[in-house]
C-alpha cells in the first residue's frame, strides 16, 4: 500500500482533473505514479511534461532510452519502473535475454558495444553521479552531444522517478504497455 494517497481524479482538485482528463483525452491512462505525484498539484503537469519529452521528444534511440531505463531500475530497486518499461523494452528491440542479463551486463555476451557504452554510462551517473573520462570518451564515440544529454536526462529522470516510487511504495499497476499507450495516442 502507497504510503502517500493515490489521488483518484473524482476527488481530485481542479488543476489535478484537468490533468488527468487530458491524459485520459489523449488515449493514455492515469498511471499509480502520477495519482502519487498528483498530492503535489502543482508540480504534476510538469512532472509529466518532462517525462513524455524524455519518451517521445528526444533523438536518443527508443531501445538505449528503454536499456538505460530499465538499468536504472535494477540499481534502484524499482520494480514499478521495470514492471512499466520492460514491455516497452521488449516492443523497442531490447530480447528477453537482454532484460534478464541486464543485472549482470558486464559478464554478459548479450549487449554490443553500443549497449555496453549506454549501460557503463548509465551505471556511473546513477551510483557516482561523475562519470570517468574514459566512459564519457567511449561514449562519445557512438553520439553526438545532444543525444548524450538526453540519454544524461534519461537517466536522471527516471533515477528520480525511482526515488518517488520505492520511498513511497507505489503500488505497480497494470503495465502501459507500449509508448503510444504511456503518452498517448496523438503524442506519439
Amino acid at each position: 500500500m502507497a504510503r502517500v494517497p493515490l489521488i483518484e481524479k473524482e476527488k481530485a482538485p481542479p488543476e489535478v482533473k484537468e490533468v488527468f482528463q487530458k491524459i485520459e483525452d489523449n488515449g493514455a491512462r492515469i498511471l499509480n505514479l502520477y495519482k502519487a505525484v498528483a498530492n503535489s498539484p502543482k508540480l504534476l503537469l510538469n512532472f509529466i511534461r518532462l517525462g513524455n519529452s524524455v519518451m517521445g521528444k528526444t533523438e536518443l534511440p527508443p531501445k538505449l532510452r528503454e536499456l538505460a531505463i530499465l538499468r536504472v531500475a535494477k540499481l534502484t530497486g524499482s520494480e514499478y519502473e521495470w514492471a512499466q518499461h520492460a514491455p516497452m523494452a521488449l516492443e523497442t528491440g531490447l530480447s528477453k535475454k537482454q532484460l534478464d542479463a541486464i543485472s549482470g551486463w558486464k559478464n554478459s555476451a548479450e549487449f554490443n558495444d553500443i549497449e555496453r557504452a549506454v549501460l557503463q554510462y548509465t551505471d556511473e551517473v546513477a551510483k557516482n553521479v561523475k562519470v570517468a573520462d574514459k566512459t564519457f570518451n567511449r561514449l562519445k564515440k557512438f553520439f553526438d552531444e545532444q543525444t548524450i544529454v538526453e540519454l544524461t536526462i534519461a537517466i536522471g529522470f527516471y533515477g528520480m522517478v525511482a526515488r518517488l516510487l520505492v520511498p513511497l511504495q507505489v503500488e505497480i499497476d497494470e503495465s502501459a504497455g507500449s509508448v503510444g499507450n504511456l503518452l498517448g495516442k496523438s503524442k506519439q
